[in-house]
């Protein structure tokens, strides 16, 4: 059985999350919502084909309830990584327009990000 690296990493992004608001690292805080919302959207699975995304399920009777994908560890590094590289490519083209103060902020998050890549 595949250990869930996603679940592992979301739980250390949450009490991160936790810390940063408390602290009042608005930025941080927001930045590690996207991540978290990044592995789950990876966790999210194929619709089989030909099936429709616009079914009718009543939430109280379960038929809406989808089991999630688990991760593996190098799938989760590689979700992380493609999330800094956006953020590198981003900075290199504020760089370009003369923006620092926005290619100082994306290296910034870059930066964060990389704490939850080993």
């Amino acid at each position: 059985m595949m250990r869930d690296a996603g679940h592992d990493i979301k739980t250390r992004m949450r009490a991160d999350l936790r810390a940063a608001m408390k602290e009042g690292r608005a930025s941080e805080a927001k930045l590690i919502r996207v991540l978290v919302a990044a592995i789950d959207n990876a966790e999210a699975p194929l619709l089989p084909a030909g099936d429709s995304s616009k079914d009718q399920h009543r939430f109280t009777d379960g038929t809406a309830e989808i089991a999630r994908l688990s991760l593996g560890h190098a799938q989760v590094q590689a979700v992380l990584m493609a999330e800094i590289e956006d953020r590198e490519r981003a900075a290199a083209e504020m760089d370009r327009l003369e923006r620092e103060d926005r290619a100082e902020a994306l290296r910034a998050e870059a930066m964060i990000a990389k704490r939850y890549v080993d």
